[in-house]
């Protein structure tokens, strides 16, 4: 099940591609991807249940819609009008990324609740 946000305001959902399952290790492993505010493309890897609450395996189809939970630590306009918020990964769910980050800038857009 994926963890609620709705306790806490600062508490969102990043919205993410999951594009492909990675471990069988129960319950499950898949990578997902998202795009940051500068345009690099990052990669997550975790339990399939912390992104999505659709039943993931080997068979399943992607790239497929998920959503990470993460903390928004501070929004601001950019110098291109655009609202950006810094997230963190590592709250409420302890992640990051292949490239060992867990902290990102990404567009306010990409956030739900």
């Amino acid at each position: 099940m994926m963890p609620s946000t709705s306790m806490n305001a600062n508490v969102k959902n990043l919205d993410l591609q999951i594009v492909r399952y990675v471990d069988d290790s129960f319950p499950g492993w898949v990578a997902s991807e998202f795009v940051d505010s500068d345009g690099a493309r990052h990669t997550l890897v975790d339990r399939w249940p912390i992104f999505t609450t659709d039943i993931l395996d080997e068979t399943s189809t992607y790239p497929r819609p998920g959503r990470a939970p993460c903390k928004v630590m501070s929004r601001y306009l950019d110098d291109r009008g655009r609202e950006i918020a810094r997230i963190s990964i590592a709250r409420p769910v302890a992640m990051e990324s292949t490239d060992g980050l867990s902290e990102f800038t990404v567009l306010s857009s990409q956030l739900s609740d």
